[in-house]
């Protein structure tokens, strides 16, 4: 899910950057666009569902007829454009020309109610596990219909197809596991949307992600009454300062009222349901990953901002609901699709080095589909987890994941802003901060209007200044430390009111004299890396579903109570030298929706049921809080 429409785009498809062609000579990417349509031709088909509904799809064939190809398709909610038989997409993009040298067919499809397609179009549309009837009918279905019509209908296809999709295509893409069709051999979920409630994109653990889903469903959730070619813009601001415009708007209730209106179906779905109930649940494609018949590649990002949920667990419930399915994962320090549209070498401030992106369409991607789809090479011998761990910037590959040798090692919080890895001994200790919903910490030291993707390695000294952000660091280490896995935060905390939001950071601290290799320290035009720290993972919890996200529990004020959940898995190595950090807070806008700090409907408050919190957060024996890190031993 994303904000910018052409930054959709051109992540709908792992190999598709999506643009008007133009043989005429006057593009910059002519001599590509001359080859597609020397050596392509493009098909526009209405391919009819079960149930008489017609899917617009756009079909690129090989002209080349000597031989039997292999269809990869994607299947988008952002268009399949250009339309008109004429107009060619440019697939120039890194591992495109691969796929077009290797004469794959090429196929996009607007789903259902989007764009060009007939019917109407259900946010995440929810599986239909037994369907009795052709009115039955889901993505799964959708994808069943769709494959059968172009292996019938394209003489020159091989029957085999394979299926790929970034982020909303990601989950068409786990849809498109559950169809049963058999010529589907292969699909790769990437960054799919997969939990909506519990860790991608709408909500994390409960907190509602405001400035993401503001965007994205202004632009994205207005009804279409008919088919179009259209695309709708995004809200107008008239600020630049993400921070001010959504702080001055006060409540969910009046972006509801200023600008979402009673026409935003999703938006109004999303403000009536605020607890994990059957909306949320039946949108949940986890529920139903049992007995994938085709092969499986995921693929994420460790610097995900949106769907970082999804591809960890995607995989990993693949591996416990369907352990017969050939099942992997690949996951580099990219941001949200950052593979296809980059070199991966850096994110931000951080540098990873060269070729990472290469190396995973090389070694990876390419050699999958080539097996399962065209029987070349093998890909059949991929490790089951390739995985890049930053830090160390190398890539590993793991017979399992999380690896078989994780030791989970707690860190405990400590007086005086200490990390220990000895649990404290004291019989009582304390730290406390006051949140403010007024002034709450913000999630990134610059001024600008849309979401960062950069923000997940950003430094965080700014928010170690804060009197409202709780810092805990460890001694100078003396060796590496490789983390891989889930990250718990395990926090006995109370309350001067009845709820709040937590929020635990894990930081790497670069030393003070840190550069990077080329660069001339104080005389360098870069980011002072001496100090930086390093957010190599965050995540929020929602105080309020502590116990359980299905029945959310008020907080008795001054009452110690345990708040446990999970961050999303980690490929980080803290080297010799550096030091680890622990941040937590209770606001982190507007990335996140400030939480009243009271057991009130945040949905339908008003700006008056906003009150400071004092939180304290416990560090002593009988109390202990900890950070639960994955360690790798060698």
């Amino acid at each position: 899910m994303k904000k910018n429409l052409f930054f959709l785009f051109s992540l709908a498809f792992p190999f598709l950057l999506t643009a008007q062609g133009n043989a005429s000579g006057r593009s910059r990417y002519v001599r590509d666009s001359a080859w597609i349509v020397d050596n392509y031709y493009k098909l526009e088909r209405q391919i009819p569902m079960r149930d008489g509904i017609k899917l617009f799809t756009s079909i690129y064939v090989p002209k080349d007829s000597s031989a039997k190809h292999p269809i990869m398709m994607m299947r988008t909610p952002y268009s399949c454009e250009p339309y008109g038989e004429n107009k060619f997409a440019k697939f120039w993009t890194r591992n495109t020309k691969e796929y077009l040298l290797q004469k794959y067919i090429v196929v996009i499809q607007d789903v259902r109610g989007r764009y060009m397609s007939e019917g109407i179009f259900e946010d995440i549309r929810p599986y239909i596990e037994n369907k009795k009837t052709p009115k039955d009918v889901d993505e799964a279905s959708d994808t069943f219909d769709a494959i059968d019509w172009l292996v019938k209908n394209i003489p020159s296809c091989n029957g085999n197809v394979g299926i790929s999709g970034i982020s909303y295509p990601g989950f068409y893409s786990t849809m498109a596991a559950l169809c049963g069709h058999p010529a589907l051999k292969a699909v790769s979920p990437q960054a799919p949307v997969t939990n909506w409630f519990l860790g991608d994109d709408v909500h994390h653990k409960g907190a509602f992600f405001l400035m993401d889903n503001f965007d994205f469903d202004y632009f994205f959730g207005a009804p279409r009454p008919k088919p179009t070619t259209v695309h709708r813009n995004g809200p107008t601001y008239r600020s630049s300062d993400n921070y001010d415009f959504f702080l001055r708007q006060g409540t969910l209730k009046n972006l509801t009222k200023n600008f979402m209106g009673d026409t935003m179906k999703f938006w109004q779905e999303e403000m009536n349901h605020p607890n994990y109930d059957d909306f949320w649940k039946s949108r949940t494609i986890t529920f139903h990953l049992n007995n994938i018949k085709p092969a499986v590649l995921i693929t994420g990002g460790l610097f995900d901002a949106e769907d970082c949920w999804g591809a960890w667990n995607t995989y990993k419930i693949i591996e416990k609901q369907s352990p017969g399915t050939v099942n992997k994962i690949a996951v580099g320090p990219w941001s949200h699709g950052g593979w296809a549209r980059g070199d991966g070498g850096h994110l931000g401030n951080l540098r990873f080095g060269k070729g990472v992106s290469d190396y995973y369409y090389q070694h990876i991607e390419l050699p999958f589909f080539n097996y399962y789809l065209k029987g070349e090479g093998d890909g059949n011998k991929l490790a089951e987890a390739s995985v890049f761990i930053s830090g160390e910037n190398e890539w590993h590959e793991f017979g399992e994941w999380p690896p078989k040798n994780v030791t989970v090692k707690p860190v405990y919080l400590d007086q005086k802003g200490l990390l220990n890895f000895t649990k404290p001994a004291a019989s009582a200790g304390s730290s406390e901060y006051t949140s403010d919903p007024s002034r709450p910490v913000p999630y990134t030291e610059d001024v600008h209007l849309k979401r960062t993707r950069e923000y997940m390695t950003d430094d965080q000294r700014f928010a170690s200044r804060r009197p409202d952000v709780l810092v805990f660091k460890t001694d100078t280490l003396m060796q590496d430390m490789t983390l891989t896995g889930p990250v718990i935060a395990d926090l006995f905390v109370s309350l001067s009111t009845t709820d709040a939001d937590f929020v635990v950071k894990v930081i790497d601290v670069f030393p003070d004299n840190f550069v990077y290799k080329g660069d001339s320290g104080r005389n360098s035009s870069s980011y002072p890396m001496g100090g930086y720290q390093m957010l190599v993972r965050g995540e929020v919890m929602r105080g309020k579903f502590r116990k359980s996200f299905e029945k959310p529990e008020a907080f008795t004020p001054g009452k110690i109570e345990e708040v446990k959940f999970e961050l999303p898995d980690v490929a980080h190595t803290f080297q010799k030298g550096h030091r680890i950090m622990i941040q937590i807070q209770s606001s982190w806008f507007p990335l996140v929706d400030r939480n009243p700090q009271q057991f009130v409907d945040i949905y339908h408050c008003d700006e008056k049921d906003f009150v400071k919190s004092d939180i304290h957060i416990y560090h002593d024996a009988k109390n202990a809080s900890a950070i639960l890190l994955p360690v790798l031993t060698k």
